[in-house]
């Protein structure tokens, strides 16, 4: 009766040895994943910490590249009506000097 409770005593005893070692192993795992962890929490907030100024200067940068545009819209729209007034002054010059050529009987060439 005795050695049945050695026995049972000495299995009890390796299978907490074996439960001991597997919660050691996943100790150490748990562990490599912690630090993995912390790692990317580190570079993470090392990243995202000067996220909000990055973001703020962006803005500040596209609105003044807006504020540019619209001058440059503006200076675009000033050429576009300036060429068109030469065009125009371009048709008036060509119809007074055909009307006057053929007032005095000259020929004009018509492109």
């Amino acid at each position: 009766m005795v050695s049945l409770v050695v026995i049972i005593n000495i299995l009890i005893s390796l299978l907490l040895l074996y439960v001991a070692w597997r919660v050691w192993k996943v100790k150490q795992q748990v562990r490599i994943v912690a630090d993995r962890l912390a790692a990317y929490e580190r570079c993470s907030h090392a990243l995202l910490y000067a996220a909000p100024e990055k973001i703020y200067t962006a803005q500040q940068n596209i609105y003044n590249l807006r504020q540019r545009n619209q001058s440059l819209e503006v200076q675009i729209q000033q050429i576009q009506q300036i060429i068109s007034l030469l065009y125009f002054g371009r048709q008036i010059w060509r119809r007074y000097f055909r009307s006057l050529g053929s007032r005095f009987g000259k020929k004009t060439i018509a492109k």
